[in-house]
């Protein structure tokens, strides 16, 4: 899930999506008047299923809007509900996503995010705080369907010491429980945007691991990746292929930077050192992280396209966070140029890589990384 909109696109909501099968075990818990610290959660839950179904409610199919003249869609919007609907047949047929009720219907939720995510670390960790749901398992994240609670729920981390970012956002995947919608907030951000969130979310319902955001959404922002080079390839004639290899760019610098940033950071925490010196060490690597960012983006054509990562708040919570998106993603790209770049053979691989046990996992794709960087395929 993501916490800042410009390096990342989406985000997977298993707990949403899986809530339909404990529905009655939370109905049996208010029921029985089970004390609140035991059914504690019951608010979040009921926050989530509620959003949703709002969600869900405002949905109409794009074919019956499209073919409406009387309804009061902008002419910019319709382009961008028909193309939405080409990028989601490119993606079954040369991308072999799934072919579902997902991206048929259209909900303008009347806000710019879907969705505010809270995100956690300790002072002196970069491990994000985990949160555990009753079937979806642990995720580095909460999201929330109103600002308001979200900036609540950050304020209560902070007063327990954590780092905390919030953020909001654009796009989520229910994993082929529900047919998600395309929304109002996936259509403001200039192309390849669009069709990188459609990829984006269906590789959630190709392939999804418990309790492993980090394998999750480095996948899907492979097959993003992968998937926005085919569709500029094959539609070069309406699309700015510059731009496109401009945008690549900033994102492989931005990941550098982020990934060396945080490794100085994960150096420091486990020195030793006394919290004070610590502390005071930890401010002088983000400063020097900013000044970083200033100087890599002012050779830009668009030198504010990470700002926001920044504006923000750089700390701990913010990092963990964009790792999460970063840091396997040249594996994945790794493990399916290995496959030839048929992307059957690199989903198979992919599942049977995330079904090994996390230490064998985690070896595997350390391995990738490695062949990534020496540009071979052993």
């Amino acid at each position: 899930m993501a916490v800042f909109a410009a390096p990342t696109v989406s985000a997977a909501v298993p707990w949403l999506a899986l809530y339909a099968k404990r529905a009655m075990r939370i109905a049996l818990c208010v029921w029985l008047g089970i004390s609140l610290s035991a059914c504690a959660t019951t608010n979040y839950y009921g926050q989530a299923i509620s959003g949703h179904l709002q969600v869900l409610w405002q949905a109409q199919a794009v074919s019956e809007l499209l073919s409406d003249p009387a309804n009061k869609l902008s002419s910019e919007v319709r382009a961008k509900l028909a193309q939405a609907l080409r990028i989601r047949a490119f993606a079954i047929e040369h991308l072999q996503l799934p072919d579902n009720g997902s991206y048929r219907s259209y909900a303008d939720v009347g806000r710019r995010f879907v969705v505010w995510n809270v995100v956690a670390a300790p002072e002196f960790s970069l491990l994000a705080k985990q949160s555990c749901f009753l079937i979806a398992g642990c995720l580095s994240y909460r999201g929330f369907y109103a600002q308001a609670p979200a900036r609540a729920a950050a304020a209560e981390l902070r007063s327990q010491g954590y780092d905390v970012a919030v953020g909001g956002v654009r796009a989520y995947s229910t994993l082929g429980w529900f047919a998600d919608p395309i929304l109002n907030t996936m259509l403001e951000p200039p192309p390849p945007y669009l069709a990188g969130v459609i990829f984006h979310e269906l590789a959630h319902q190709q392939l999804y691991i418990d309790d492993d955001s980090s394998f999750n959404e480095a996948f899907a922002s492979a097959v993003q990746q992968l998937g926005v080079e085919r569709w500029y390839a094959r539609n070069a004639a309406g699309l700015n292929r510059a731009a496109l290899r401009a945008q690549q760019a900033r994102r492989l610098a931005f990941s550098r930077l982020v990934l060396s940033y945080r490794q100085q950071l994960s150096e420091l925490y486990a020195s030793g050192v006394q919290a004070g010196a610590m502390r005071a060490s930890k401010a002088a690597i983000l400063d020097d992280m900013r000044a970083a960012y200033r100087t890599l983006s002012a050779g830009w054509d668009n030198p504010s396209a990470y700002a926001g990562f920044f504006d923000a708040g750089l700390n701990n919570a913010r990092l963990a966070s964009a790792a999460t998106y970063l840091e396997l993603v040249p594996a994945f790209i790794q493990l399916a140029r290995a496959n030839n770049g048929n992307m059957r053979a690199f989903y198979a691989a992919a599942r049977t890589l995330g079904e090994q046990p996390r230490a064998v996992r985690a070896q595997a794709l350390s391995h990738l990384l490695e062949a990534h960087r020496r540009g071979t395929f052993d």
